[in-house]
């Protein structure tokens, strides 16, 4: 079943530790702007929120459509870089998706995104209301692979972009962490949309994981691995 009537949404492009779960909890939360959620990965949502999620990129595409849409018929979703690998041979997704609009979420700190990341391996702890599974310890060849992906990431959606002419909403993880109802504004303007004058986002549960232990590691980091003479190949 494809639904297309009238119906219209965007993606956020983004990488991991980018506070998108945070983002999305925003967006979802003003009943208005679809639920942005990764419908393409399967297992994230079975774990998650529906325990029969289809596996089937189609049906994940249906989900997108359905589930992720507001009765206003504006629907959202999120995508890594990476994800799109795990799909493309199945289906051309921005084709599959009508009157689809683009969201490109960034963090200006690359090694606290990093440094993020390799707790969250660690922990088993991808979102605040996740329970760790155990104590993360600091692994500088951990820290420097998730900083290389996520130069792969950024790199990726930015050749995206300069190939296809694709002008995107440009989010910052920093100003929407200050301030994440001006960053849903931005979208609710994309997207035609009027919103509440005052919103509430008190149905918003994530929170951002950013602690003292994650400077003292990104400044750890930077001692041992901070050489200028390296310029390094990713």
């Amino acid at each position: 079943m494809k639904i297309t009537n009238g119906i219209r949404g965007y993606a956020i492009c983004t990488s991991p530790r980018s506070g998108s779960n945070f983002f999305c909890q925003h967006l979802s939360s003003t009943g208005a702007l679809g639920h942005p959620l990764e419908y393409f990965n399967w297992r994230a949502r079975r774990f998650f929120d529906h325990p029969n999620f289809p596996e089937r990129v189609s049906g994940q595409i249906e989900k997108i459509l359905t589930m992720g849409a507001t009765s206003n018929r504006i629907y959202g979703l999120k995508i890594f870089a990476h994800q799109h690998d795990w799909i493309s041979g199945e289906i051309d997704w921005t084709d599959a998706l009508p009157n689809l609009h683009f969201v490109y979420l960034s963090r200006r700190d690359l090694l606290q995104q990093a440094v993020s990341w390799a707790k969250a391996i660690q922990t088993g702890q991808y979102r605040s209301t996740q329970p760790p599974n155990q104590t993360a310890v600091f692994d500088p060849e951990l820290i420097q692979r998730q900083l290389d992906a996520l130069v792969r990431e950024r790199a990726r959606w930015e050749m995206f972009y300069a190939r296809t002419g694709i002008q995107p909403l440009r989010i910052e993880y920093e100003p929407l962490v200050a301030d994440p109802l001006d960053a849903v504004s931005e979208v609710a303007n994309m997207m035609g949309v009027k919103l509440q004058p005052t919103q509430d986002f008190s149905r918003v549960v994530i929170q951002k994981q950013r602690d003292l232990i994650s400077q003292e590691w990104a400044d750890r980091f930077k001692m041992e691995r901070g050489n200028r003479n390296i310029l390094d190949i990713v």
